[in-house]
């Protein structure tokens, strides 16, 4: 017969060895809580610090927001210079709306501000257009967007008077930025052929329209007729 000692030997052996693996899983187990309280720990800090950095990045947009404002209230503010000869000055509220930056444009003249759309009888809010277009096609990336702007009788509320500064300083934009620019207009030739590089005239007919140049630029006739 096995003595006593001899018969609780196994089953103290399979203790031991299910303590040994009882041991092994609650040092994985801790290491494992030990882990995933250091991410809790780090995403709790990343939390708290949300806020503040969506704060700075809204400051930083902000403030490279209001750069480039700065610079579209100048260039703007040349251009009603230019074309109305008037002392007029761009300028812009800036506001964040939904997370997203606004900016309404208005005119100031003699520390009074003037409504865009009422302004000079159309002609403020015809030029603040086309130089925002202009704008916004010089940012387009070239290799997917053709530079080619249409500029559908965008002189129809300025003075006649006022079309030959209108055009020249379309075309002095249009050439700085790499720009091809059509211009429909009403006026009479003589107010922008000086600062047209093309003009054709369109004349109703049976068919449709008839189209003659007027003007081009020397050699395009015979290139195109060869």
């Amino acid at each position: 017969m096995d003595s006593p000692n001899n018969a609780t030997t196994p089953a103290l052996r399979d203790l031991e060895r299910r303590f040994e693996r009882l041991s092994a899983l609650a040092e994985a187990r801790h290491e494992e809580f030990r882990r995933l309280e250091g991410e809790l720990h780090a995403t709790r800090g990343f939390l708290a610090l949300a806020p503040l950095a969506a704060e700075r990045l809204e400051a930083l947009s902000r403030d490279l927001f209001g750069e480039i404002l700065d610079e579209i209230e100048a260039g703007m503010t040349q251009a009603i210079r230019e074309i109305l000869g008037q002392e007029r000055r761009v300028a812009s509220v800036r506001d964040v709306q939904r997370g997203r930056l606004a900016v309404a444009f208005h005119i100031e003249q003699d520390g009074c501000e003037e409504d865009i759309l009422a302004g000079q009888g159309g002609s403020v809010a015809n030029i603040l257009s086309v130089s925002l277009r202009l704008l916004a096609l010089s940012q387009l990336d070239p290799g997917h967007h053709r530079p080619f702007l249409v500029l559908d009788e965008q002189d129809c509320w300025l003075k006649p008077q006022l079309v030959p500064r209108f055009m020249g300083v379309i075309r002095a934009v249009a050439e700085k930025l790499g720009l091809q620019v059509l211009v429909i207009s009403h006026h009479p030739l003589d107010l922008f052929a000086a600062e047209a590089r093309r003009i054709f005239e369109l004349t109703p007919s049976a068919a449709g329209a008839v189209v003659r140049a007027l003007k081009e630029e020397p050699g395009e006739r015979c290139a195109r007729e060869g």
